[in-house]
């Protein structure tokens, strides 16, 4: 294989900053692997969950991160028909066509280092051939890995999950990288009213430009319920989308669902949540999304034709950029909560 070391971000021991240093590539491509060169790869709360270990103790360390990058193919393994050596692509966590490979065998300090069927905390990045989409060659690579999940997430849940019709109302809890574009795929879809829920006015502000009717900050507000009661009715919101994975907002977004609506947790918990579940008997659905069930073969061209004609913007989702050797500050960002969605560039002058 062309590349022999490249530099990579690894985490090594969970709750602990990732280590960025050169791992050792594997000497072959296996059949459906391809060999791609990263250029911009962004950070989803996965990552940080998968750093802190909230789904239990981690049995695959050391190993890679990262699920969604704008790239350039450099060489493809046995069998791969769906890219080329030369293709831009976007890679992807959900998966799409092409051949479901094997998982790559990288080193790391002379021992194995695990990897998944894409990472991209990676200066270089061998990945399954269904992990990645093939886009453009002149399409913006800095919004590009927005499409491989904080956009077609949002796509997902808007037609998928919550199937929000023209003129039904949404409560969005949380508008971050996902909650943005729920909020700009909502008002594409003619919902109203639209309500974003927050704990910070810049991202609040961001909602109102996208497409919110109504933008409530709930550090400010001392009757949160009252206020979104006001602006969907006080029967509930017909769709309700819970994405910081917060118990308590999680019960409270369940609770200002309407009787015959539906609440979509796309985060994930830490803890035990808390709801009375009679209403579910009836009419209420609960559900939890997985990426929105998005095709990304079939989504991802649908969004940059959507964002060639203007009917959708993605630029100003991106407020920070960093480089892989600052990905730990990218991530203290992340968890702060002041970021849209952070950026890591590959340096590879």
């Amino acid at each position: 294989m062309e590349i022999k070391r490249a530099k990579a971000a690894v985490l090594a021991a969970s709750r602990e900053p990732l280590i960025v240093e050169e791992i050792v590539f594997p000497d072959t491509l296996e059949p459906g692997q391809v060999l791609v060169k990263v250029l911009h790869t962004s950070i989803c709360g996965a990552q940080i969950n998968e750093i802190d270990a909230v789904k239990g103790p981690d049995r695959w360390l050391p190993h890679l991160l990262g699920h969604e990058a704008s790239a350039e193919v450099v060489e493809i393994g046995p069998a791969v028909t769906t890219a080329r050596p030369g293709d831009t692509v976007v890679l992807h966590w959900r998966p799409s066509k092409g051949i479901q490979s094997a998982t790559p065998a990288y080193s790391w300090n002379g021992k194995k280092l695990n990897a998944g069927w894409v990472t991209t905390f990676n200066e270089y990045s061998v990945v399954s051939e269904n992990r990645l989409t093939v886009i453009p060659a002149d399409y913006d690579l800095k919004v590009a890995p927005l499409l491989g999940c904080a956009v077609t997430t949002a796509v997902g849940v808007i037609n998928n999950d919550a199937k929000v019709a023209i003129g039904e109302s949404v409560v969005i809890f949380g508008v971050g990288g996902v909650g943005l574009n729920l909020v700009q795929f909502a008002r594409l879809v003619c919902a109203h009213p639209i309500v974003a829920v927050d704990l910070i006015d810049k991202k609040l502000e961001m909602a109102k430009t996208l497409g919110a009717t109504h933008c409530i900050n709930a550090s400010t507000t001392g009757d949160l319920a009252g206020e979104i009661r006001k602006a969907v009715g006080e029967a509930g919101a017909d769709k309700v989308v819970e994405t910081t994975g917060a118990p308590s907002v999680i019960e409270q977004a369940y609770e200002l669902t309407h009787a015959d609506g539906t609440c979509v947790l796309v985060g994930v918990p830490n803890e035990k949540v808390t709801i009375y579940t009679l209403p579910i008997h009836f009419n209420k659905v609960l559900t939890g999304s997985h990426g929105g069930d998005c095709v990304p073969d079939i989504d991802i061209p649908r969004i940059i034709r959507l964002d060639d004609a203007g009917r959708v913007s993605f630029k100003e989702l991106i407020t920070h950029e960093f480089p892989l050797d600052g990905i730990n500050d990218a991530l203290e960002l992340v968890r702060s909560g002041e970021a849209g969605r952070v950026l890591v560039t590959m340096d590879h002058a």
